[in-house]
């Protein structure tokens, strides 16, 4: 795997080792770093959920994130996460959490100020993680105002229409769905989850 863009473009980066992890391809992420670039978003203070191999993160400090934060909870992926970050030499630019994305998400009031400029989520494919994860960012006020939350996830599973105001842009790839969301908007910036009518 290599970073496709920025100061360390062309670098390899290590792979979790086994099938316990789904890599965003380098088609997927040129097409979401291409789209990121068009919407001219601030990757300043990055946070990549569900890391794997923090190639999201990385491809983000790259290309001018001033601080990644890598949340994981695979043993395996955090040491590929580590030795990214030794191989890069970006240590000091990055925060890596060994927990469940959902414990993290919960528990940020007692551990994190300050909100976070751009946010991924690339959950494990049609495991229900795509809607919990996405309550508990606005429950937990975690976007910037002005930030932009990218979802990757299955063509099967799909975000609730409630939701649709948010959506800014969807890219689609083979399987793979990327979804753009920005949660400006009154509600949400409250931390307001909307409701369906059931």
């Amino acid at each position: 795997m290599r970073i496709i863009s920025g100061k360390y473009k062309g670098r390899k980066i290590y792979s979790v080792e086994g099938n316990t992890a789904r890599p965003t391809t380098d088609f997927a992420r040129e097409m979401l770093f291409s789209t990121l670039i068009s919407l001219d978003v601030n990757m300043d203070n990055t946070l990549d959920l569900f890391a794997g191999s923090g190639c999201l993160g990385f491809e983000a400090l790259s290309r001018g994130a001033k601080f990644v934060t890598f949340v994981e909870s695979s043993k395996k992926a955090i040491a590929t996460i580590f030795a990214n970050a030794e191989l890069l030499n970006c240590k000091d630019k990055c925060k890596i959490v060994i927990k469940k994305v959902e414990t993290f998400c919960q528990s940020r009031d007692k551990e994190t100020t300050g909100k976070y400029d751009l946010i991924f989520a690339d959950p494990p494919y049609d495991k229900g993680h795509v809607e919990k994860t996405l309550k508990l960012i606005i429950e937990k006020k975690m976007l910037a105002e002005e930030g932009i939350l990218v979802i990757e996830h299955s063509k099967k599973e799909t975000i609730d229409h409630i939701y649709d105001d948010f959506i800014i842009k969807q890219k689609i790839n083979g399987n793979t769905v990327l979804t753009f969301m920005s949660l400006c908007h009154y509600g949400w910036r409250s931390g307001t989850i909307p409701h369906t009518t059931d």
